[in-house]
């Protein structure tokens, strides 16, 4: 099946990251897909509702869209050029540019989701250079928008090849499993199956706990029952999604400070240069606004893609 990946581009250098990751990762199947995607500015909706009265002012008009739509072209056709020179077959690339509707994130999500994309792939920091993830509108709003279609967050340069993929027992993190491997298929990168364990202390006193051992034996004995399925049908998923045995490991530790920070020091020790999760976890009322374990890995990664999955 043809993978279609959506890239947004701005004219940034830091907007071109998500190519460099994408030739990395993929190499150049001829089953993939890359639209090179850009939202045209818009004006003030007071300028534009002048204009209709205002012949002069739609005059104005006319020739700054004409202005933006050559600017538009410009900076895809680098982008795609770009591209070309890593191989990539021109029929393998697309570029697209649409007059501004809503806003750009709702517009980069409904035409990839009209478009019935696999992924959509941005930068966390465009045009603005503004330094951390959640100071970046578009991205956030990107992430807070879609409703279905997962969204590949590039932060910083990536260069470990292999893959993290974590789960808990939610049905959104099978969701990013299946994600993961419909896009891994036939590739090389070793995945790992990942989950952070709660710890017990994270949740009773420690003088507790240290009198009445068992609690914790207990705790970890049910925990593992209950997880130990999502694992299994985890593995079994990629297995199933072509990739081989000696592909795929399945790891669980006990949390340590924070699930996010045990995810991040897996990644680092596995190689990974992607992170799979799902947007929300067992607890489907934590949003991911709401400072979720996605939340928190995608402030705290750097030089890693983050892809979530709604």
């Amino acid at each position: 099946m043809q993978k279609m990946i959506v890239v947004t581009v701005d004219g940034s250098q830091n907007a071109l990251k998500p190519l460099d990751f994408i030739d990395a990762l993929f190499g150049r199947p001829p089953n993939l897909k890359i639209v090179l995607f850009h939202v045209l500015p818009g004006l003030p909706p007071a300028i534009v509702e002048e204009s209709r009265k205002n012949p002069p002012i739609a005059l104005d008009l006319q020739k700054i869209e004409k202005k933006n739509i050559a600017a538009a072209e410009r900076l895809l056709a680098h982008a795609k050029s770009r591209l070309l020179q890593k191989g990539f077959a021109p029929a393998a690339v697309e570029t697209v540019y649409r007059k501004r509707q809503i806003g750009i994130a709702r517009d980069i999500c409904s035409w990839s989701e009209d478009q019935r994309a696999d992924a959509m792939v941005i930068a966390t920091r465009g045009r603005g250079r503004l330094s951390a993830f959640f100071m970046g509108e578009i991205a956030n709003k990107v992430l807070e928008f879609t409703r279905v279609c997962p969204v590949w967050m590039i932060k910083g340069t990536v260069q470990a090849p292999n893959v993290l993929v974590a789960v808990d027992n939610s049905e959104n993190a099978l969701r990013a499993v299946d994600h993961a491997g419909f896009m891994l298929a036939g590739l090389d990168a070793h995945v790992t199956v990942f989950h952070s364990r709660k710890d017990l202390r994270r949740l009773a006193p420690r003088a507790l706990l240290d009198e009445f051992p068992e609690l914790t034996k207990t705790w970890q004995h049910k925990t593992g029952e209950v997880v130990a399925p999502y694992l299994k049908k985890a593995e079994a998923m990629l297995l199933q999604a072509g990739l081989v045995e000696n592909q795929v490991t399945v790891k669980v530790v006990d949390q340590g400070r924070s699930a996010a920070d045990d995810i991040l020091q897996e990644a680092s020790r596995s190689a990974a240069g992607a992170i799979f999760l799902g947007k929300r976890g067992y607890s489907s009322v934590k949003d991911f606004a709401m400072g979720s374990v996605a939340r928190k890995t995608l402030t705290q990664a750097k030089d890693m893609a983050i892809c979530v999955v709604p």
